[in-house]
Parts: C-alpha cells; structure tokens; sequence
C-alpha cells in the first residue's frame, strides 16, 4: 500500500474486520463511549494467515447520524482521532477496538476525553494481559 501514513496503519478500515469485532466481544462502556476489542486472529476463517499490514493494534470509530449534522459527527471524529493518536501506544497487542462515542464528546473539554481514551486504552490492554497469563496451577500457588 502506497503512502501510508501513521494514522493510516493504527486504522480499522474493512465493514468484516468490524463485523468480527462485533461478533467476538461484548459491548463495553466508558462515561462517555462504548467501545469492543478483539484480537486478530493469526488465521482467517479459510485457514490461511491473514494479512494485516499492521502487527499492532488497530482502531475504528463509528459515528452515526444520530450524532448530529455531518459537521457535528465530522468535529467529533477530528477530536477523537487525535486522542487516539496520542494514546495508541498504550496498546501493543494486535488487537482490533471500536470506539462509540456518545454525543457529548462534541462539547466536552478536550484533556477529559485524551484522559478517557487512554482509559479505555489500558482497560483493553490489562484485560488483553490478564488473558494471556495461564491460571496458576496449584503447586505454583502454594
């Protein structure tokens, strides 16, 4: 892919990589959005290996019309864009996450919502750790 920029790699592009998401995790909430995550799958549904350019996370953003006018919905994913290209290192699976956010990100205080996003960020990040450990067996607790 010709000239990718950064922000073009972190991006959840294709409406089945959404899907998979969707189907592979619950709805999880925040104050001011609800986002899913799921990790990539190392093989597609064909068996094959997929083939992401991007070995780490990646991120989608839904904005529907119920947001508002399109300069309404536009703002809002200005703003959300960039929270997320400040925070996205805190991700380091290769993990792809949704973010719904609710209408009051549009008049929220920008520092609010950088803070939110890095929340969101390492509550993917520590429950993505807490299922790659094993459970302990019971000699090792001991």
């Amino acid at each position: 892919m010709p000239n990718q920029t950064p922000n073009s790699l972190l991006r959840l592009c294709k409406h089945a990589d959404y899907q998979r998401v969707y189907t592979a995790s619950r709805k999880q909430f925040s104050k001011q959005m609800s986002f899913f995550f799921a990790l990539r799958p190392a093989q597609g549904p064909d068996g094959k290996p997929t083939r992401s350019a991007t070995p780490g996370p990646r991120i989608g953003l839904t904005v529907g019309k119920v947001m508002g006018k399109a300069v309404d919905r536009n703002r809002i994913k200005r703003r959300m864009r960039e929270c997320i290209r400040r925070n996205a290192s805190l991700l380091t699976a290769p993990v792809d996450v949704i973010l719904h956010p609710r209408r009051v990100v549009l008049e929220l205080e920008f520092a609010k919502l950088d803070r939110e996003v890095a929340q969101v960020f390492r509550t993917v990040q520590s429950t993505l750790n807490k299922q790659a450990t094993p459970p302990a067996s019971p000699q090792e607790r001991q």
